[in-house]
């Protein structure tokens, strides 16, 4: 019988299937919830949504990728709530200032305009998605399954999500203020959001709390890439 409660996280352009492995994989010791943004804008916004949509009191919150940056917000505003976190592929900081700032919103807006054109699908298969994944993952069905899910997105989904990671916030309080234990996992080979990210966040956390875990052969969609190992690993955390 399950004893725990995870709310988990999708990240951009991503749906319940990036979570699929993890939710069964888990069922005997966790009922688990996955949200869902719909057209929301913001980061503060979208947590505030999981907030009012998760069935559980508290619960532990595992973010992928722009779930992440979700579920530090989860932190900011209802830190009461969260029983343990665990941080995917993802990041803390927010926009950079001058030319790099303005060359991510040049990219992220090039990819809007390229999905409107010619699909939602088109775009992930030809900009977006061949760089998510480690190399040997490409043309595979697990590739083919990440197209499935972008498609099953909007370009109105999309261009809320990104102004929300636009407008990101300064996560670097959330997590020197953590007090829950805290897994900080990433793919080893993942170009989008490095493990080498992901040492400087799991350096932020107040040591008692802090996890750092490699998932290796791995690019940035992990839960898809390497399920088993992703599963194994929140397994443990929820031992902690």
């Amino acid at each position: 019988m399950a004893t725990e409660q995870i709310v988990f996280l999708p990240g951009l352009m991503c749906d319940a299937a990036v979570w699929t492995h993890q939710q069964s994989g888990l069922a005997p010791r966790a009922e688990s919830f996955v949200a869902e943004y719909h057209d929301v804008d913001s980061l503060p916004a979208m947590a505030a949504k999981v907030l009012r949509d998760a069935p559980y009191d508290s619960f532990s919150l595992a973010g992928h990728s722009m779930g992440g940056r979700v579920a530090l917000e989860i932190v900011r505003q209802a830190p009461q709530r969260v029983r343990r976190l665990a941080l995917l592929d993802t990041g803390y900081e927010p926009l950079a200032r001058g030319e790099p700032g303005r060359q991510e919103e040049a990219k992220r807006m090039a990819l809007l305009k390229f999905a409107r054109e010619n699909g939602m699908r088109e775009m992930g298969k030809t900009l977006w998605a061949p760089g998510m994944v480690h190399p040997d993952h490409l043309g595979t069905s697990l590739f083919e399954e990440i197209l499935a899910m972008i498609e099953r997105r909007t370009p109105q989904q999309f261009e809320a999500q990104i102004k929300a990671l636009l407008a990101r916030p300064d996560a670097e309080p959330v997590l020197r203020s953590l007090s829950c234990p805290t897994y900080v996992i990433c793919g080893r080979q993942d170009a989008w959001s490095t493990y080498e990210r992901h040492e400087v966040m799991n350096g932020l956390i107040p040591a008692p709390y802090a996890t750092l875990v490699a998932i290796e052969e791995s690019g940035h969609m992990s839960t898809m890439e390497r399920p088993d190992d992703v599963t194994a690993v929140l397994a443990e955390w929820l031992d902690r």
